[in-house]
């Protein structure tokens, strides 16, 4: 159960936090969670507080991998920099890792923002969306075979 909890609260941290998301499709995500899980608007406004922190850094973060994954590219030829490769390659995974940590931050913040029910009701719905997909793919399976 744990893990389909971690699994939902991840998918909707991701969600919230997608470099291109617009401000307004934040909006319509919290509002879709809430009404979802059922939070008020004190909830609602603390989610949308630490989705905006952290996209702003994990935007700075990711507009810096892109750069360096870009300088990566540049090497490849003949007239290469082994040095210059490794230490991006080193820094490309610190800027990793960073996002790492604060999309995980963020999901540990958004969770704690929860009450005990809203966390059971948000895993009811998780596992019903999860077993609703299964059924899909079976059936997409099912009807490829028969093709």
């Amino acid at each position: 159960m744990t893990f389909i909890r971690n699994f939902a609260v991840a998918l909707i941290a991701l969600t919230f936090a997608g470099f291109a998301a617009a401000q307004g499709q934040q909006q319509d995500q919290v509002s879709q969670l809430a009404q979802m899980v059922g939070l008020n608007d004190d909830q609602q406004a603390e989610i949308r507080g630490i989705i905006e922190e952290t996209q702003a850094e994990l935007q700075e973060l990711q507009a810096e991998a892109q750069q360096v994954q870009q300088r990566l590219q540049d090497q490849i030829g003949p007239d290469y920099d082994e040095g210059v490769i490794r230490n991006d390659a080193e820094r490309l995974g610190e800027l990793n890792g960073e996002m790492t940590a604060l999309s995980t931050l963020m999901q540990a913040r958004i969770d704690s923002v929860f009450t005990e029910e809203q966390r059971e009701t948000l895993e009811q719905r998780m596992q019903q969306m999860q077993q609703q997909q299964q059924q899909m793919q079976q059936r997409q399976m099912q009807q490829q075979q028969m093709q």
